[in-house]
């Protein structure tokens, strides 16, 4: 095998891997708790997306007592959480991977 074929191979398996993470990042998977009390949606790629209380996740015994704006807030607050917490992983992730890399970008890995 010469060097045009593994080059020609790369790329083209660079291209896979690019279309291959566009669709997972268009792709909606969710998880349930409590019942479905609480819903969590991410992506393909598992990048958190939303999460969605019902008032029972914050009073099982007396939902009808919890304020819905208390329930988009709490929604608010953890998003905010979830997401900041998954930035701060892949900037980490990004970092330590360009250490093995040499700075060499390799499409699939971060």
């Amino acid at each position: 095998m010469n060097i045009m074929q593994v080059m020609k191979q790369a790329q083209d398996l660079q291209k896979k891997l690019k279309k291959t993470q566009e669709e997972l990042a268009k792709i909606e998977v969710t998880g349930e708790a409590a019942g479905g009390a609480v819903v969590v949606t991410c992506d393909g790629q598992g990048k958190f997306k939303s999460i969605k209380l019902k008032a029972e996740a914050l009073d099982p015994e007396n939902p009808q007592n919890v304020d819905p704006e208390i329930v988009e807030m709490v929604e608010d607050i953890v998003a905010t959480a979830i997401m900041q917490a998954s930035l701060n992983a892949t900037k980490l992730m990004e970092e330590k991977m360009k250490s093995v890399t040499g700075g060499l970008n390799i499409p699939g890995l971060f």
